[in-house]
């Protein structure tokens, strides 16, 4: 792709506009090299997917082969990957702000082309820095380019965009995880400003982040009608990050405990209406969500894929590993999973573009994500005997990033709860 970076994608003509230039469909940089899947024929996605997506994942494809994939075990190893330099690559060539509005340096396409970006950014090998990306697009920034004022969007949406500032999302507290309602952090009211206490915990990006999307108790009202989401810029006086939390798995992302003491804002830094907050946030988890379940897919063909690859090759007792039958029934029992996963995922996707609520249906697709990438993982590895057990194959990455699905952006636990609500089987009050 043009170093110049994709500012419009126009799908008809499939003319893409790079700051001065244009560059056509016919353009040497746009010509496919490769497939754009990792499976035998592309027409598998044309459900969802037509020509112009399949051209931006080929794109993106190149900048991961390039610019990613060649430093992650340098960052796993690290513990930590360049968010500016790498957003900032990303956010030249359009990567960022897909379905952002075009007036702050979005390409203003729908949802169809971040879906299709985020599935894409699973071929980056490793866990961490697709789910770092997915926090600036899908998880920091919707309700910012949704209800957002002008100037918010001018200081904090527009930078994130084109990769010029790395953002993070603070909900989650030490006693506040999935349960959103119950946090603690509080803005109280001095002037015209927010002074804000309390802390946020396993903040993705928190280390190296130019700014919050920060959900806050701005009044004593009740838990859902009392909280709003702030741009809070990270150099604030009284910002303190506190530490860089070691996990078991997505080593190279930065995950961050965060402490605010008498931090100060303007009000004007609330995004839309005050008190609504914790909406606008049910409303940004159905991106999240919907991002999980994409960015679950591609992994999930490379396990199998490689998995298949090794077994045949290994032998044991005389013969392939492969040639056991529970060993290519398994196999073909995840691949039959992984097709009903896409399926959910696609629809969730397409009635989400026609601007339906699909809570329920993200819901659903994040936690069968979670639990496939657990299952997968684990069946998998299991093929690859000793070497499985090893840090030297990309099987057991995943088997430790991918356990993160199941418990981050809502666990498991959290998913039934909402589908058990829209089902109407959840105990009633004071039963």
């Amino acid at each position: 792709m043009a170093s110049a970076g994709l500012r419009t994608l126009i799908s008809r003509t499939c003319v893409f506009s790079l700051g001065r230039r244009e560059l056509s469909c016919s353009s040497k940089a746009f010509q496919k090299t490769q497939p754009i899947t990792t499976e035998p024929s592309n027409n598998n996605h044309d459900i969802l997917y037509g020509p112009d997506h399949l051209q931006m994942r080929d794109s993106l494809r190149k900048i991961i082969e390039k610019d990613i994939n060649p430093y992650v075990d340098e960052w796993e190893n690290k513990k930590a990957f360049p968010a500016h330099k790498v957003f900032k690559i990303l956010g030249d060539n359009g990567f960022l702000g897909v379905n952002k509005p075009v007036e702050y340096g979005g390409l203003g396409l729908d949802y169809s082309y971040s879906a299709a970006v985020a599935e894409e950014l699973g071929n980056i090998n490793c866990g961490a820095v697709p789910m770092a990306i997915g926090v600036q697009t899908d998880m920091a920034t919707p309700a910012l380019a949704k209800f957002g004022s002008d100037k918010l969007k001018q200081e904090f949406l527009a930078p994130s965009i084109s990769g010029d500032k790395v953002a993070c999302l603070g909900v989650s507290e030490v006693g506040s995880g999935s349960d959103v309602a119950s946090i603690k952090t509080r803005a109280a009211r001095k002037g015209d400003d927010l002074i804000i206490n309390g802390g946020k915990m396993w903040t993705t990006n928190g280390a190296q982040a130019d700014w919050m999307c920060c959900l806050v108790n701005t009044s004593e009202g009740k838990p859902h009608m009392n909280k709003s989401l702030v741009c809070l810029p990270m150099n604030s006086p009284g910002i303190t990050v506190a530490k860089k939390i070691e996990k078991i798995g997505m080593w190279s992302s930065d995950t961050a405990q965060i402490f605010f003491e008498d931090v100060r804002v303007p009000k004007s830094h609330i995004i839309g209406e005050e008190g609504q907050g914790f909406t606008y946030q049910m409303i940004q988890f159905q991106e999240e969500r919907l991002f999980a379940g994409l960015l679950a897919l591609v992994p999930l063909e490379k396990m199998i894929a490689d998995t298949i690859a090794y077994t045949r090759e290994r032998k044991v007792f005389g013969k392939p590993v492969l040639d056991n039958q529970t060993v290519h029934f398994t196999l073909a029992e995840l691949q039959t999973e992984l097709e009903l996963l896409r399926s959910a995922v696609y629809r969730a996707v397409a009635l989400y573009i026609k601007g339906q609520d699909v809570t329920n249906l993200a819901s659903m697709c994040k936690l069968k994500a979670g639990r496939l990438l657990r299952e997968g993982s684990d069946k998998c590895l299991q093929y690859w005997g000793g070497m499985g057990f090893t840090q030297d194959v990309l099987i057991s990455r995943m088997y430790r990033d991918m356990r993160l699905v199941s418990i981050g952006g809502g666990a498991d636990e959290v998913m039934l709860s909402i589908i058990c609500k829209f089902m109407d089987t959840l105990p009633k009050p004071g039963k």
